[in-house]
């Protein structure tokens, strides 16, 4: 539970700065272990370091009223973690695949193999690339930078105060956002520019679940859990949105590819309809509330 403030024990900018050395010191370790040959090995730890750098960014914006530094700091660790977001995105495709082919039985696969195979090449293309050790160097440099101030960063206000503003913000910014989604800003609802930031704002408010678990954890566990569970649909329905316009090009005969693209679309149409229903049941509560019940308990516990 490293990823967790401590209320009762610390005081909210002792848990900023101990969280945020954690998560960058794992992410310098990432980068800095010793990898094999293996493309895959390089890309899990170019993953889990950004994985950091998500979960850094989402504890600035819960203490973010209180945190002058914020935006300085999320734009620095923004920008050098978008260095290595194209060198993901090759694993994502080969995960993409995989879960596609996985949950649609009726698939040939035989007849998929190739795509898989060109997915596979580019990953292991990308892994070779000429700048990609530059990049790599620029990512874990940035960490150190960043770990650097962490013991420098200062939060002005009162703790209850700081997460009820943070709280209400993000909140009621993923409700905007699935309203947003489900209606449909462009006039189609599922609109899959919409789905990604309904998708963002879940993953912060996520975030901030998890680090205020220790509050009333009977309470917080289920309501992480439905959290977690909104984000992953949304990030499934984003991965087929992304996955959907690479079929075309593939190297596939034309009956693969009908049936491919079938399935995309219909696995990305239950995502959406899933995303909804959970929506609906995790944001009914007001975003007032979230907030002044949940800096309540921190207050008692202190």
């Amino acid at each position: 539970m490293s990823y967790s403030l401590k209320p009762g024990s610390e005081s909210l900018q002792s848990g900023l700065r101990r969280i945020a050395a954690d998560q960058l010191e794992a992410g310098i370790a990432a980068l800095d272990a010793p990898l094999s040959d293996s493309d895959t090995d390089l890309h899990a730890a170019v993953h889990d370091a950004r994985k950091r750098v998500k979960k850094l960014r989402g504890l600035m914006r819960l203490v973010r009223p209180g945190f002058d530094g914020y935006a300085g700091e999320n734009a620095y660790l923004r920008d050098s973690a978008r260095l290595l977001s194209e060198f993901r995105d090759h694993t994502a495709r080969i995960d993409s695949y995989d879960s596609i082919t996985s949950a649609d039985t009726t698939l040939d696969r035989s007849s998929l193999g190739p795509m898989r195979r060109q997915l596979t090449m580019e990953r292991r293309e990308a892994a070779t690339g000429s700048d990609l050790g530059d990049r790599i160097a620029g990512f874990r440099d940035a960490l150190k930078t960043t770990r650097g101030h962490v013991g420098d960063w200062t939060l002005k206000g009162k703790d209850d105060e700081i997460l009820a503003d943070g709280l209400k913000t993000t909140f009621a910014r993923a409700r905007d956002a699935m309203e947003t989604a489900r209606s449909g800003n462009s006039g189609r609802a599922g609109n899959p520019e919409d789905m990604h930031e309904w998708r963002k704002r879940v993953k912060y408010h996520w975030y901030h679940a998890r680090l205020l678990r220790r509050l009333w954890p009977p309470v917080m566990a289920p309501h992480i859990d439905a959290a977690d569970r909104l984000a992953d649909t949304l990030g499934a329905h984003h991965d087929l949105v992304v996955f959907a316009p690479l079929i075309g090009s593939a190297p596939l005969n034309d009956t693969a590819r009908a049936a491919l693209a079938a399935s995309v679309e219909a696995q990305a149409a239950a995502r959406a309809d899933d995303a909804r229903d959970l929506g609906a049941r995790l944001f009914a509560p007001h975003p007032k509330w979230i907030a002044k019940t949940w800096s309540q308990w921190w207050m008692l516990a202190r």
